[in-house]
């Protein structure tokens, strides 16, 4: 796998729907309505300053980073103003790894609970998970609702994405390293305790996160390992036991910041072991 390839066409098919067409408007409007809020809830600041979403993304459309996925808090008191995710991907990218396409995790909201965060993600094709990266390899933009600030989100934009060829760095020294069952064993026991840290009564195998659900993800590379467990814990599904010893099923991860946070102390796991 090469870092800096040739310039791969938006309508590439080699990695299926990690090229897939940009979200349309009404698509947006459904799944995300706080990207077309028309103004900041009223418990913000005079201090704050309401650049609604639809604008971030227009500008940094102009410069070439397109949405392809989008997600907003639903337990938000104002759907308008909730916490949200949008992923966006290049439409020309200049890095090419064999599975997976760099993004960038823009994450906003519009009830001053949330500054403009921008992180570094990946998308993998033959899996339906992002996986966002941790602030320990890239740092995460966060620019404050202060003032216009339109040229520094797309400022940031453009300098995450001239970082993607370390990114791909980072994959290839994650698929060149080899584990044992029994440090895939650890890896997965470290894992387990991150999603659920108050667990002290064995209340679940840890082997369970090694299970791949695809062919393509059986092998014991460090790579493969991280995406494996990352499904397993994002997805849910892991039977556990619970203190009273009922047979319960974890839940999918749907909150964005608790998905944010899984998936950068999964990276840095698995950085920790690259070799």
């Amino acid at each position: 796998m090469n870092a800096i390839l040739t310039s791969i066409p938006h309508t590439q098919t080699r990695y299926g729907t990690a090229f897939e067409q940009a979200m349309t408007p009404e698509v947006l409007r459904s799944r995300v309505p706080a990207v077309y809020a028309p103004g900041a809830h009223e418990r913000t600041s005079r201090a704050y300053t309401f650049i609604s979403t639809q604008h971030v993304l227009d500008a940094l459309g102009q410069v070439g980073f397109i949405p392809v996925e989008a997600r907003q808090a639903s337990r938000a008191v104002s759907p308008l103003h909730a916490r949200h995710l949008i992923r966006l991907r290049r439409r020309m990218e200049t890095v090419a790894l064999r599975e997976a396409v760099p993004e960038i995790w823009f994450l906003n909201s519009h009830d001053g609970t949330t500054a403009y965060q921008l992180r570094v993600g990946l998308y993998r094709a033959i899996c339906t998970n992002g996986l966002v990266v941790s602030v320990g390899t890239f740092p995460a933009w966060r620019i404050a609702h202060r003032g216009d600030v339109l040229d520094d989100v797309v400022r940031a934009a453009q300098e995450i994405g001239e970082r993607f060829g370390t990114l791909a760095t980072a994959v290839e020294r994650m698929e060149r390293t080899m584990l044992s069952q029994d440090e895939r064993l650890d890896f997965a026991q470290e894992a387990y305790v991150l999603r659920f840290p108050h667990d002290r009564h064995g209340a679940m195998e840890p082997a369970q996160l090694l299970e791949p659900r695809r062919p393509e993800d059986v092998g014991n590379d460090l790579w493969r390992t991280l995406n494996v467990v990352q499904e397993r814990i994002i997805q849910g599904g892991l039977v556990r036991r619970s203190s009273t010893g009922r047979m319960t099923r974890s839940r999918r991860i749907t909150a964005i910041r608790e998905d944010v946070r899984l998936n950068s102390a999964l990276w840095d796991l698995a950085m920790a072991r690259a070799a």
